[in-house]
C-alpha cells in the first residue's frame, strides 16, 4: 500500500513546535510556541484537550503516563497523561531548557539547556539528578543509549559528545556542526536519535547527510544521504530500528532502510517549511511531523509499504510461515535495492529522475515504474519475480491500482479560536495565580496541598479590608468592584456551575447570595459594574442580576464570549464573531449601556488585533473608556470623537529589553496618562509571591517621524485630544468634570498648537499654517492671525482672519443654544472637527484664566524666532530705508490686550476718545474687525442678542463680504471724518503719540462719506489713496454711476493698486506734506539731507501738529506695516 500524506492542519501558533506519540498509539501529543500542549486523538480532532504549561513549549516528552514538558520558565514539568494535571517540577536551569528525552524504560529523564548543561533526573525521585558539564554553547539535543549506559548531546559550540552517565565524564565527541551561540540562530537543531532495541547506532543529522556511528567502538559506519539540496533538520528511528526518517530545513521528508542505506520513501512539506518535529507511532506505520509554522501532518501506510522489505529471499522457511499472514500487495517489491544479490546495483543516475519528489498520495517505488496510474511495467514485474526466487506468487499483474490523486488544499487555515479568559487573571493550571488585578483590588487563588482558599485584598483599605474566602466549590472565576466580589466556577458531574456574590457594600447584614445556573451551562466569564453584575455562559447566554441577586435581563449572544468587563453603567463583550485564518482571531465587540437609557453604542463591530495574535487584556479606563491590549503589546483606546473606532496608544514591547520580556497590564488612566503594568522577566505573567510591583509606562501614539519637532508636537496635540475626549462623554453621562483639568488640558492643546504654527511659519509653510488654524479654537486663531501679522506675513493674516470670521459664525449660532436652561456641558459637541468640540466644550472656562497668558504665548514664540529672522529684519529695514532713510529699525506694533473678558478681535476698531454708545462697565464693546468694515454702516447696534450677556466671550460676527485688499485699514479714515468733534481735534499731541494709529470708531448708518472741507478737523493727515480717491471720485460716480458708498471705495481701492509703485509713492509723499503740489514733493526730497522732514506743510493747526506728523513718519509707509498697526494698536 502506497504512502499517503495528509493535509496538514493548524496545531499552534508560529513558531518552533514539538510532537510525539502516546504508547498507544491513540493519542498525538504536540506543544508549541503558544505554551500550549494539546492532545489530538487524530489528525482529523477538531477540539483537542490542551494543557497550558507556559508561555512557550520548547520540548515534550512522554512515557508512561507522564509527560515532561520544558517551557520558557527556565522549569522541566511533570504532568499526568492524559488527564494533564500538574505533578510537580523535575528540575530547573537558570535560562530556558531546550530539549527533554525519556530513556527507554520511563526512569530517567535527560535535559538538555541554553546554560550550556545536562541534567539527568530520575523520575520518581528528582532530588537524584546528575549533571554533566562541558559544553561551551547552548545544548541543541540530548538522547538516551537504550541500555541506560551513555547519553549522546548536541551543542551549539560544534561539537557532538558522548557521555557516560554513571561517571558524568565525556566518552567522546565529534567536531560536526557549524557553531552558533544560540539554539535561535542554529542552521540546524541536530536532534540525534539512537537506534532503539539493538542500540547499534547513533544517527547524528550533520548538515545535508546523516552520519551513523557505532556503539561502542564510536567509529564513522555509515552515511546516509539522497543527494539532499538543504540541511537535516531531525531524525527519527521507527520502532523496529530497521528505518531512519529525516526531515530537513527545506521541508523534505525522507526515510531509509539502513541496512541497505537506500532510501525507501521520499515527501515533500506541502508549503516548503522546515520541518522540526518527527514521531513514528508505536505500530510504524505512520510518522507525525510538525513545521516552524505550527502545523501538523502525517504520513500514513508506512508500515505497510515497507513490511516487504523485512522479507529478505535467504529468509525463505520464515516467509513461507509468514505468506498467510500478508496479502499479495504486500509481498510486492519495493525497492529493487531492498534483495541481496540478484537484484541490480542501484544507479547514481536513479536519483535525477522526475519522480524523486512524488505528489502526495503517491509512495516512492524505484523497482515499479508506473507508465500509468493503472498498469505495472512487464520489466519491473520479471525483477520482482526474481529478486523473491520462486516468485510464488508475491507479485500478480492484477495487482489493484493505487489510489488517484487528491487534490490538496494550499490556502490559509483557520485559526484555533482563542480560549474565554478572565482580564487581569493568570492561568488557572497554576496552583497559586491571580484571579484578579484591577483598580480596585487584588484577588488571589490558592489551590495546593495546604490551602484551598481565596484571598482579597483592597489597594484603598477604606473600601473594605481584606477578606479570606474558603475555596470550598473551586471557584475559577472572579471579579471586583466597589461594592462586591462576584466569582464562579464551572460544573462538575454531580453540580451545576455556580454564581457567588459577597455584596459587602449591602446596608443589611445578609451580603451573600448564590445562583445555579441551568444543566449543561457553565460561566464563561463574568464581571462587575455600578450595581449590576453580568455572567456570559456556555450556551451563548448572557444573564444580568443586580448586585443584590435580582435576576434582569437575559440575551443571546452572537458567538463563544472571549471575556468581558464592566464599568459604571458601561458593559463590554469579546466574543467569536466567525474562524480566523492563519493566525489570526476574528473577534467582534459590542459596547451596551446599562443605565435608565439602555442602549447598545457599539454592535458587534470587528474587533482590530495585530497580525497572528491574540486578546490578552480587556478593560476600562479609570475615566471609563474602553480599551485593549494584545498578545503583541499594542494598546488601543476607544476614539468616541471618531465613529468609536479603536486607536493604538502604546505598544509595550518597545520597552521590552528581551523578546521573553513582557509587560501584563493591570490598569490604564487617562488623566494623568499613566499605563499600568507588572514587568514580567521571561514570562508572561507574574508571580504571585513575592508582590509584584507594578510599573507606569507612557503613552505614544505610532505617528510618522516622531524624532522630529513637528511630529513630537504633533503626537502630542493629537494624544492630548484623544485623552481628553472623555470629559465630554462624563458630561453627557451626568457626571461631574473637573473644570480646572479640562481647562488645563485646553491650555495645553493651545500651546501646541501655536508651538507647530510657529513652527509652519518658520518654515514657510503657509498653507500647512491655514490648516493648523482650521483645528484651532476662537480665541487661538486671533493669536494665530496677530503672529502672522508680527511675521510680516500679510497674505496669511488675511487668510487667517477670514477663518476667524468664520469660527466667530459658528461661535454666534451656538450662543442662544448656551441660554438655554438647562446645563449645556454634558451636550455632545454638533460639529465633526476638533475645533468646534473644543470650543462649545471650552468656551465657558476659558474666560477669564487664559487672556494674559495667551499674551505671553505670543510674546514667547516671538522672541524664540527673533534670532532666526536677523535677516528679514535687516531686509524690512532697507525697505523702509528706501522710503524713509531716517528710520532706524521697523516699528513692531505692540499687542492689544485681550482684557479680563472674553476673547477679544486683534482687528477691532474703538474710538480714541469717549466709548462707543452701548459699551458700559458690565458688558465689553462690541469688537469691529478693520479688514471688514466696507459695510458697517448697515449695522444699526454694535451689540446685541447674548453676545452682550457679561459672563459670554465677545465674538467676531461678520459684518460685510470678506474684501481680499490690504489697504483696507486707512478707510475708516474717509468715513470718520463728520464724526469728529471740536474736543477730539484738541486733544494733546503727547497722547496722540502713545497711540498713533488708533482709528475712531465706525460711523452710524446715516454718515454720508467725508467731503475735502472736513479735512481741516481731521487731525491726522490724509492718506495718499485719500487724496488719489478725492481727485477721482467723480470720474468713479461717472463710469459707475449705481455704486453705492462702499463699493465706491473697493473700486477705488482696485484701481490704486494697479498704479505703479512710484506713483504711490507720490501720492503717500503729498499727503505727508498736506499739498498737492509735486514740485513741492521734489523740492522736499533734495532738501531732506540735514533737515527736518516732516513739516507741517499746508497743515493750519501749527506747530503742535506739524510735531505730531514728524512722528508718525517714523513708521514704516508700507501698506502691509500699516495694517499691522492697525492690527495691533492699543487701546
Amino acid at each position: 500500500m502506497p504512502c499517503e500524506r495528509k493535509p496538514m492542519r493548524y496545531g499552534h501558533s508560529e513558531g518552533h513546535t514539538e510532537v510525539c506519540f502516546d504508547e498507544s498509539g491513540k493519542f498525538l501529543v504536540t506543544g508549541g510556541n503558544d505554551g500550549d500542549v494539546r492532545i489530538w486523538e487524530g489528525l482529523d480532532d477538531d477540539d483537542p484537550k490542551f494543557i497550558t504549561v507556559g508561555e512557550k513549549v520548547y520540548s515534550l516528552a512522554l512515557k508512561n503516563g507522564k509527560l515532561v514538558t520544558a517551557s520558557s520558565n527556565n522549569t522541566v514539568q511533570i504532568h499526568t497523561f492524559p488527564d494533564g494535571d500538574p505533578d510537580g517540577i523535575l528540575t530547573r536551569f537558570t535560562t530556558n531548557a531546550t530539549h527533554v528525552t525519556f530513556n527507554s524504560s520511563g526512569s530517567r529523564v535527560a535535559a538538555g539547556s541554553s546554560d550550556f548543561m545536562v541534567k539527568v533526573v530520575e523520575v520518581s525521585d528528582s532530588s537524584r539528578q546528575k549533571t554533566l558539564r562541558g559544553h561551551e554553547a547552548p545544548v541543541l539535543s540530548v538522547t538516551f543509549d537504550p541500555k541506560d549506559d551513555f547519553l549522546a548531546s548536541a551543542s551549539c559550540d560544534g561539537s557532538v559528545v558522548v557521555w557516560n552517565i554513571e561517571e558524568q565524564s565525556q566518552l567522546i565527541g565529534w567536531p560536526l556542526l557549524q557553531k552558533t551561540n544560540d539554539v535561535s540562530s542554529a542552521a540546524s537543531l541536530c536532534r540525534l536519535a539512537w537506534q532503539p532495541a539493538a542500540a547499534k547506532f547513533l544517527a547524528v543529522p550533520v548538515e545535508t547527510k546523516v552520519h551513523l556511528y557505532e556503539r561502542g567502538s564510536w567509529d564513522h559506519v555509515s552515511t546516509l544521504s539522497d543527494d539532499l539540496t538543504q540541511l537535516v533538520n531531525v531524525v527519527a528511528w521507527s520502532p523496529c530500528g530497521r528505518f531512519l526518517a529525516a526531515g530537513g530545513v527545506g521541508g523534505s521528508l525522507t526515510v531509509w532502510d539502513v541496512s541497505s542505506e537506500l532510501c525507501v520513501e521520499r515527501q515533500k512539506h506541502e508549503k516548503g517549511f522546515t520541518v522540526c518535529g518527527l514521531a513514528w507511532s508505536p505500530a510504524g506505520s505512520q510518522l507525525a511531523y510538525t513545521d516552524i509554522e505550527g502545523c501538523l501532518g502525517l504520513l500514513d501506510g508506512l508500515g505497510s509499504s515497507h513490511s516487504s522489505s523485512t522479507t529478505r529471499p535467504t529468509e525463505k522457511k520464515t516467509a513461507k510461515d509468514f505468506d498467510d499472514l500478508f496479502d499479495d500487495d504486500d509481498d510486492r517489491l519495493m525497492d529493487e535495492g531492498l534483495s541481496d544479490g540478484n537484484s541490480p546495483v542501484k544507479k547514481p543516475d536513479d536519483d535525477d529522475d522526475e519522480d524523486d519528489f512524488l505528489l502526495p498520495g503517491r509512495a516512492r517505488n524505484r523497482g515499479a515504474i508506473l507508465d500509468d496510474e493503472n498498469s505495472l511495467d512487464a520489466g519491473s514485474l520479471k525483477l520482482g519475480l526474481g529478486a523473491f526466487g520462486d516468485g510464488g506468487g508475491a507479485v500478480e499483474p492484477a495487482a489493484a491500482p493505487p489510489p488517484p490523486l487528491r487534490p490538496v488544499y494550499e490556502g490559509p487555515l483557520p485559526t484555533a479560536p482563542q480560549k474565554a479568559f478572565q482580564p487581569g487573571s493568570t492561568p488557572a493550571h497554576l496552583t497559586h495565580r491571580f484571579m484578579m488585578w484591577n483598580s480596585v483590588g487584588i484577588v488571589r487563588g490558592y489551590n495546593d496541598e495546604q490551602d484551598n482558599a481565596v484571598d482579597v485584598e483592597f489597594h484603598d483599605t477604606a473600601v473594605h479590608h481584606a477578606m479570606h474566602l474558603t475555596n470550598s466549590l473551586g471557584h475559577t472565576m472572579a471579579d471586583l468592584s466597589q461594592e462586591a466580589v462576584l466569582l464562579a466556577c464551572p460544573s462538575t458531574d454531580e453540580l451545576a456551575s455556580k454564581l457567588q456574590c459577597l455584596h459587602f457594600s449591602s446596608w443589611d447584614t445578609n451580603k451573600e447570595w448564590m445562583v445555579d445556573l441551568p444543566p449543561g451551562e457553565d460561566v464563561r466569564a463574568l464581571c462587575l459594574g455600578r450595581r449590576w453584575a453580568a455572567v456570559a455562559t456556555s450556551a451563548l447566554m448572557l444573564r444580568l442580576f443586580s448586585v443584590g441577586g435580582v435576576q434582569r435581563e437575559i440575551f443571546s449572544l452572537p458567538g463563544n464570549v472571549v471575556c468581558m468587563v464592566g464599568h459604571g453603567e458601561q458593559l463590554l463583550i469579546v466574543y467569536h464573531r466567525a474562524a480566523g485564518f492563519d493566525g489570526d482571531q476574528a473577534l467582534g465587540v459590542q459596547l451596551l449601556q446599562l443605565g435608565r437609557r439602555q442602549k447598545q453604542l457599539i454592535s458587534g463591530e470587528p474587533l482590530p488585533l495585530s497580525h497572528r495574535s491574540h486578546l490578552s487584556w480587556l478593560g476600562f479606563t479609570a475615566e471609563g473608556t474602553p480599551c485593549y491590549v494584545d498578545s503583541d503589546g499594542v494598546v488601543r483606546m476607544l476614539n468616541r470623537s471618531l465613529g468609536n473606532t479603536w486607536t493604538p496608544v502604546c505598544n509595550t514591547r518597545e520597552t521590552c529589553k528581551s523578546k521573553s520580556d513582557h509587560y501584563w497590564v493591570v490598569g490604564i488612566h487617562e488623566n494623568p496618562q499613566q499605563l499600568r503594568c507588572i514587568p514580567c522577566k521571561g514570562s508572561r505573567y507574574p508571580p504571585t509571591l513575592p508582590r509584584p510591583a507594578v510599573a507606569i509606562l507612557p503613552f505614544k501614539l505610532p505617528l510618522c517621524q516622531t524624532s522630529t519637532e513637528k511630529g513630537l508636537m504633533e503626537e502630542q496635540f493629537w494624544r492630548s485630544v484623544l485623552f481628553h475626549n472623555h470629559f465630554s462623554f462624563l458630561s453627557a453621562s451626568g457626571y461631574e468634570v473637573d473644570e480646572e483639568e479640562q481647562t488645563r488640558s485646553q491650555k495645553e492643546q493651545q500651546e501646541l498648537l501655536m508651538k507647530m504654527f510657529a513652527l509652519s511659519c518658520k518654515l514657510e509653510r503657509e498653507f500647512r499654517c491655514v490648516e493648523l488654524a482650521e483645528l484651532m479654537p476662537h480665541n487661538v486663531v486671533a493669536l494665530a492671525v496677530r503672529y502672522a501679522a508680527r511675521s510680516r506675513r500679510m497674505a496669511l493674516a488675511q487668510r487667517l482672519s477670514d477663518i476667524a470670521l468664520e469660527k466667530s459664525n459658528q461661535a454666534q449660532e451656538e450662543e442662544p443654544e448656551e441660554e438655554e436652561p438647562e446645563p449645556s456641558a454634558g451636550r455632545r459637541p454638533s460639529r465633526g472637527s476638533y475645533s468646534d468640540r473644543y470650543e462649545v466644550a471650552g468656551r465657558r472656562h476659558s474666560n477669564r484664566r487664559n487672556q494674559e497668558e495667551e499674551e505671553e504665548q505670543v510674546e514667547e514664540l516671538r522672541e524664540e524666532e527673533e534670532d532666526e529672522t536677523v535677516e528679514e529684519e535687516a531686509e524690512t529695514r532697507k525697505r523702509s530705508a528706501d522710503v524713509n532713510p531716517k528710520e532706524g529699525s521697523p516699528v513692531i506694533p505692540s499687542l492689544t490686550p485681550i482684557g479680563k473678558v472674553g476673547r477679544a478681535n486683534p482687528f477691532k476698531v474703538l474710538g480714541s476718545g469717549k466709548p462707543s454708545s452701548s459699551s458700559s462697565s458690565s458688558a465689553p464693546p462690541r469688537a469691529t474687525n478693520i479688514l471688514d468694515n466696507m459695510a458697517s454702516g448697515r449695522k444699526s447696534s454694535p451689540l446685541a442678542g447674548p453676545a452682550g450677556k457679561p459672563n459670554k466671550c465677545p465674538v467676531l460676527k461678520p459684518l460685510a463680504p470678506r474684501p481680499k485688499s490690504k489697504t483696507q485699514s486707512t478707510l475708516l479714515q474717509m468715513t470718520s471724518m463728520k464724526k469728529k468733534t471740536t474736543q477730539e481735534s484738541t486733544q494733546p499731541a503727547a497722547e496722540q503719540q502713545k497711540q498713533p494709529e488708533a482709528p475712531p470708531p465706525a460711523p452710524p448708518p446715516a454718515s454720508p462719506p467725508a467731503s475735502p472741507a472736513d479735512d481741516t478737523e481731521n487731525k491726522r493727515p490724509k492718506t495718499g489713496f485719500q487724496l488719489w480717491l478725492e481727485e477721482n471720485r467723480k470720474s468713479i460716480a461717472a463710469e459707475r454711476p449705481g455704486l453705492e458708498e462702499t463699493d465706491v471705495i473697493k473700486e477705488a481701492m482696485g484701481r490704486f493698486r494697479t498704479l505703479s509703485a512710484e506713483e504711490r509713492l507720490s501720492w503717500t509723499e503729498r499727503a505727508k506734506g498736506q499739498t498737492g503740489d509735486a514740485a513741492d514733493l521734489k523740492k522736499r526730497k533734495r532738501a531732506e539731507g540735514g533737515g527736518e522732514r516732516g513739516g507741517g506743510g499746508g497743515d493750519e493747526k501749527g506747530q503742535a501738529e506739524a510735531d505730531e506728523n514728524s512722528a508718525k513718519k517714523k513708521k514704516s509707509l508700507d501698506a502691509s506695516a500699516k495694517l499691522s498697526a492697525f492690527a495691533f494698536n492699543k487701546n
